[in-house]
């Protein structure tokens, strides 16, 4: 039997709310609960005794003031697990669903420990266990009266942290940043420089030897998969499989315990914090940003058959968005079973809550909002001007970060990329689609003698996705550093799996291959699945390893066209090695190989490594690589010359007309990108997505070639081809990359010419490759 202890301090009832959760405050801790429609609210202090008996002292307390429970509890400190238990109507048809027989999670908690048992009183209704051993029961049956302590994770009181570095962030501006997507546990799992102890946590994550190959790589920007605490549904437990990703969120303020090292488990939630905002410490001294996937839009508790842990016994009608409808259903637009009602102040402010603290009290420098249409979501569906777009719009702790919205959800409307407000960015998912179109599925058709699409979406993508991301008031404010550009990401195929498999094989999942995504634009180039040897060159005498280098290329292409697009590109942990997962696209519950990135590199992989590395140099280098601003096909306003900053040529050099843009078999495409200011190169990007060896001509530059201004250049004492303007001669190229090198110091190998000038010059082109050249002149 729980104890009763004297109820607490009391505040008057239209007083001022306190700060929602459990909070440290002189000889105690001060609490306030959201749970509107309660009719009463106890705070459940829980002891473990040394026999593994669960204690539990309850205390009442006062309200509710505006809907919040409070008051002041006194004798209890840092490290004391607790729950709540909230009294009132147990009415389903109603969507009231208040039983006092089960603990719960305090939304606002800084620490949580335990797991979820599929026990049958984990339910808020009645529920028994059918032959399949699956709990079934009526969501609108009557309340289940066992009690649920000793089979749910429990909340701990945390202190605020002190004695802390000042946060000092990188700031890295978006035009310069690439960012890396990345697991906390499958980044250091297997990288043996990583001591054993620390892979797999937060702390290997920040070790010397994952930060100095992120350092080396060239990424700026490391984007976690989410850390708030989250749990597994029993569904996976009983098929042995667990929820790695950790898009199940059980607490928004609290870090996930198991990523942290053992030694921190140990000590307590507290030391869990103390070990993540170390981590985000460590990166920042090394000049990386740390921005984190937070799920916001729904929770762990599912749909109305799920446990009943927090939320749904708190205030279910105020934090879930129901139909309309009688009996009340949840309404899910993000294919979880619920979504959190951002209709609702209280679940904006928790959701802005939990943001500063992980901004302030962490350090991190943003946030990837997972879903983020269900976050906008109004009386009217979609908002671009909803109240929490324009807190991050306002908010002076919150509008300073990278923020990044995923612009879709499943619901009615629901794609919504480019229409997202500044300062958010976006994954553009156009961009995906496009580059996986032109470099594998149209390859793919074209050879069983089936036409493509042209160039006109990916050259649209290339240039910043104008289309998308240019509507706002005024226009183009938003540049094309919005567009987040990816080819993979967590969820999908990896780059070297695009090249391997043409369709998903999911069997490990235990879902039949029916989850996971059937459009995925991959091509195997002729043989579905890895070859035996994957480094054989094309006299390799293995059956189908003739494909070997030809894959090799294409992923390549891949990679090459995602960091030198206008845009801000983003990478995904290992695709820079060559990271497979066996054909999975959807290796949300496999935490093992399968999903950890491997460390024991193959020749190919450091060669794909060496080459990554280089395209994300020559993007550091180059500002015409980095545009902070749409093109207009037309001299920049602050330029003294009729250079235009973005141009497109046809394989002869010729300007593209209408008809090529529109031209399904046009498959070689001219990029020139000129340099923004004085001092910078030209870049010129040659595609070739034909079968065929192509010659091109590569293209002058408009304004800087023969019978151009420049004698007045000449007149005024300017140097040939330093000054505004030219010397009037056709520039000099440098091919500094060629997606036909296995290596980057291939061209060095082959004697391959460094420089090619001169009006007319041209150059060779193998069947489904990208060049890459420099002016040897800059402006």
């Amino acid at each position: 039997m729980p104890t009763l202890v004297p109820a607490p301090r009391p505040r008057p009832s239209h007083g001022p709310v306190p700060p929602l959760g459990v909070h440290l405050a002189g000889d105690g801790v001060d609490v306030a609960v959201l749970a509107s429609h309660a009719s009463a609210v106890h705070l459940c202090l829980l002891d473990v005794s040394p026999d593994g008996e669960l204690r539990e002292r309850r205390v009442a307390l006062d309200g509710p003031t505006y809907g919040v429970w409070h008051g002041h509890v006194p004798g209890v400190g840092e490290g004391q697990r607790y729950g709540l238990r909230a009294e009132g109507p147990w009415d389903p048809a109603a969507g009231l669903r208040y039983n006092p027989a089960k603990l719960l999670l305090d939304p606002y908690a800084h620490g949580l420990v335990g797991e979820l048992d599929d026990d049958p009183s984990t339910r808020g209704h009645v529920v028994e266990r059918d032959a399949s051993g699956a709990l079934v029961g009526d969501v609108y049956g009557p309340a289940d009266p066992r009690d649920s302590a000793a089979h749910v994770p429990h909340s701990v009181v945390v202190a605020p942290r002190t004695g802390h570095a000042p946060v000092r962030r990188p700031h890295v501006p978006w035009a310069d940043t690439v960012v890396y997507e990345a697991h906390v546990r499958g980044l250091t799992m297997r990288l043996d420089a990583v001591p054993e102890d620390l892979r797999g946590t937060y702390a290997g994550l920040a070790h010397p030897a994952t930060i100095a190959h992120l350092k080396d790589l060239g990424v700026t920007t490391v984007e976690l998969l989410p850390i708030h605490a989250f749990l597994t549904e029993p569904h996976l437990v009983a098929k042995g499989l667990t929820n790695y990703w950790g898009y199940s969120t059980a607490g928004f303020f609290a870090p996930h315990a198991p990523y942290a090292t053992r030694a921190a488990q140990e000590a307590g939630p507290g030391a869990v914090v103390d070990e993540v905002r170390g981590m985000v410490h460590l990166l920042h001294e090394a000049g990386l940003e740390v921005i984190l996937d937070v799920v916001h839009n729904h929770t762990c508790e599912g749909g109305a058959d799920g446990p009943h842990l927090s939320w749904r016994g708190l205030d279910n009608p105020v934090h879930y968005l129901h139909d309309g409808a009688t009996p009340a259903r949840l309404a899910d637009v993000t294919g979880t079973g619920n979504s959190l009602d951002f209709r609702r102040p209280r679940v904006v402010q928790m959701t802005l809550d939990s943001l500063r603290w992980w901004a302030q009290e962490v350090g991190v420098d943003g946030f990837r909002f997972d879903l983020a249409v269900t976050l906008a979501r109004g009386p009217a569906g979609f908002d671009p001007d909803h109240p929490f777009l324009v807190a991050l719009q306002t908010d002076p702790v919150l509008n300073g970060l990278k923020l990044v919205a995923e612009p879709w959800d499943v619901g009615p409307g629901g794609w919504r990329t480019g229409q997202f407000p500044a300062p958010l960015a976006e994954w553009n998912d156009r961009f995906r689609g496009a580059v996986r179109q032109f470099w594998l599925a149209d390859p793919r058709e074209a050879s069983h003698g089936r036409p493509g699409q042209g160039v006109r979406e990916l050259a649209t993508r290339l240039a910043g996705s104008a289309d998308l991301f240019g509507h706002s008031d005024p226009p183009l404010m938003r540049g094309p550093v919005a567009s987040i550009n990816f080819v993979t990401a967590h969820d999908g195929f990896t780059l070297a799996d695009l090249v391997a498999y043409e369709h998903k094989h999911n069997e490990a999942n235990g879902e039949g291959n029916r989850d996971g995504s059937d459009d995925n634009r991959s091509w195997n180039h002729g043989v579905e699945g890895r070859l035996a040897n994957e480094d054989a060159t094309i006299e390799g005498l293995e059956p189908g390893v003739e494909i070997a280098p030809l894959r090799r290329r294409s992923i390549r292409n891949l990679m090459a066209t995602q960091v030198l697009a206008a845009g801000t590109p983003m990478l995904t942990a290992g695709d820079e090695m060559g990271r497979t997962q066996r054909g999975n696209n959807n290796a949300y519950c496999q935490d093992g190989p399968v999903s950890w990135v491997s460390w024991d590199l193959s020749p190919w992989r450091k060669d794909l490594l060496a080459t990554t590395t280089h395209l994300l140099a020559l993007r550091r280098e180059h500002a015409a690589l980095r545009s902070e601003t749409f093109f207009h096909g037309r001299p920049r306003h602050a330029a003294g010359d009729a250079v235009p900053d973005l141009a497109w040529f046809d394989a002869a050099g010729h300007p593209l007309d209408h008809a090529a843009w529109h031209d399904p078999g046009f498959r070689v495409l001219q990029m020139l990108r000129t340099g923004p200011r004085a001092g910078d190169h030209d870049v010129l990007l040659v595609l070739n997505g034909s079968l065929d060896t192509v010659e091109v001509v590569l293209a002058d530059v408009p304004g800087r070639t023969a019978g151009g201004p420049a004698d007045e250049a000449d007149e005024a004492g300017g140097d040939p081809g330093t000054g505004p303007v030219g010397d009037g001669r056709a520039p000099a190229w440098d091919l500094v990359w060629d997606s036909d090198w296995e290596h980057p110091a291939e061209r060095a190998r082959e004697g391959a010419p460094e420089v090619l000038g001169g009006q007319g010059a041209a150059a060779l082109l193998e069947p489904l490759s990208l060049q890459v050249y420099v002016s040897t002149d800059h402006r």
